[in-house]
């Protein structure tokens, strides 16, 4: 493992074979697919938005458009981590799943 490939070859194989074994690859790519159907049109999403930006992930949102888009309400920037945020970084990423969620306990 290296800073620039946190995640090792087992790692993702063992990722992609969970998928693969329990039939669940197809619902995973699912997301891909309809994202490129779209064309860069935005998916409606009445739903609050949290936005976490992991300097090594595949797309780097922009926040003046992910605002105009959708109602972000949490943002939040990493100074590590990518695509496999939840290998990488989880004790982060945990952090911040709790941060968004905790605005909207009673």
């Amino acid at each position: 493992m290296c800073w620039r490939y946190p995640v090792t070859a087992d790692q993702l194989l063992t990722n992609v074979m969970v998928y693969w074994l329990t039939g669940t690859a197809d619902s995973a790519a699912r997301l891909y697919y309809e994202n490129a159907q779209l064309k860069g049109q935005p998916i409606p999403c009445p739903a609050p938005v949290g936005v976490a930006v992991l300097p090594y992930d595949l797309v780097q949102p922009v926040r003046r458009i992910a605002e105009r888009q959708y109602t972000v309400v949490h943002w939040s920037e990493f100074d590590r981590g990518g695509h496999f945020a939840a290998m990488e970084v989880p004790d982060q990423l945990a952090e911040d799943l709790r941060s968004f969620f905790r605005q909207f306990r009673d």
